[in-house]
């Protein structure tokens, strides 16, 4: 049942009204971590040499943008382990470049 996930709310901003769905606690948390790993994928990739940079990062976001749609919480939460082990690797290997 859709209202026992969100709740949905109606805003008026000037004469429009706005849509706004509010997140359970257990998926307002999958999102935080979410976009916590996102970011960390970033700025990880903000150590890569210039010239890979780019290619990385775009490469991350479209990684992120493919699995937007997911609602079942359990394969976020696989998702999440799964970035959060790439991200590992991927800091390691920039370690062992010296970047």
């Amino acid at each position: 049942m859709l209202y026992s996930k969100f709740h949905v709310f109606f805003l008026s901003q000037g004469g429009s009204s706005v849509m706004v769905t509010a997140l359970d606690l257990q998926s307002f948390i999958l999102r935080a971590r979410v976009l916590k790993l996102y970011r960390q994928g970033l700025k990880i990739a903000h150590r890569a040499p210039p010239h890979s940079r780019g290619e990385l990062k775009q490469s991350i976001r479209q990684e992120m943008e493919k699995n937007s749609e997911c609602k079942d919480k359990q394969k976020i939460r696989y998702l999440i382990s799964e970035g959060l082990e790439r991200i590992k690797q991927l800091d390691e290997m920039l370690d062992m470049q010296g970047h």
